[in-house]
């Protein structure tokens, strides 16, 4: 325990902190989008993915409990570290803004925010499943039998529907733009506070974070994209058509999905 306060009591032990916290939470970013590229394949294949982690729940459970202390480690460390810098400077900086900060650096703590509130809407919309946000309906009653066999969640399905409501892919997008510039930074940044920079190398490292933010950006965005494009539409009409059946949910609502005229004029919440 004396370790770690005197870890977080050091400016130099809580740059460690965000340092490691923020890499832990890039793999998990980068992990999270190989599985969700999966929706580009048979539905059967991120159905498959989402049961085999629902099937072990140890390891789930174990991965969202470290994530969700990197996240409240990560977010105390930062605001620790911005108050401790304002206190040292009260005074701002001649022309408003610090030698060599860009914006994506000056907007750290906004987009940081803005992706937090994102992440709980992502959870509340395809892990808890609350109806009441998704301007579809029930996800908990989809359901598909995978490979022919046992009835799993429909996740195929989940993020059809999901992302065909425009408002949700516009968020989702705002929110992927954001993080995109909050890791163009702070991977660079990672690497400084591991004591990693260097004259030689620092160029080649900023080239990285923007290389790394730019492909998981277009990843994600890839998703909503494709759905809102079309991709599978025949999938949701069937899934929509399972939620009408399963019996009466949250009151229907009139909401147009751009680009999905063929498909139907509504969408049942």
């Amino acid at each position: 325990m004396n370790l770690l306060y005197n870890i977080w009591r050091s400016t130099l032990g809580r740059k460690y902190l965000m340092a490691l916290t923020g890499l832990a939470l890039l793999g998990f970013v980068t992990g999270h989008l190989v599985g969700n590229l999966q929706v580009f394949g048979a539905p059967d294949l991120i159905n498959g993915y989402a049961h085999f982690l629902k099937g072990k729940p140890v390891l789930l459970w174990g991965a969202r409990l470290g994530l969700l202390g990197c996240v409240g480690l990560h977010i105390a460390a930062g605001f620790s570290l911005v108050a401790a810098n304002r206190a040292a400077r009260p005074e701002g900086y001649a022309g408003g803004t610090s030698y060599g900060s860009t914006f994506a650096s000056r907007t750290m703590p906004f987009s940081g925010l803005v992706i937090l509130a994102f992440v709980i809407y992502h959870l509340l919309h395809f892990t808890a499943l609350q109806p009441g946000i998704n301007g579809v309906g029930d996800f908990s009653k989809l359901t598909t039998p995978l490979g022919g066999g046992e009835p799993v969640p429909d996740v195929y399905a989940m993020m059809v529907l999901g992302f065909q409501v425009w408002w949700v892919s516009l968020f989702y997008l705002i929110a992927q733009g954001l993080l995109f510039l909050h890791l163009s930074h702070g991977v660079s940044s990672m690497f400084q506070s591991l004591g990693l920079r260097n004259q030689v190398w620092w160029p080649r490292i900023t080239l990285l974070a923007r290389i790394v933010s730019l492909a998981i950006f277009l990843g994600y965005a890839s998703i909503p994209v494709a759905i809102l494009s079309g991709l599978g539409r025949e999938h949701a009409t069937k899934a929509r058509s399972q939620l009408t059946q399963a019996g009466p949910g949250p009151k229907a609502i009139v909401a147009p999905v751009p680009g999905l005229a063929s498909v139907g004029k509504e969408v049942v919440r």
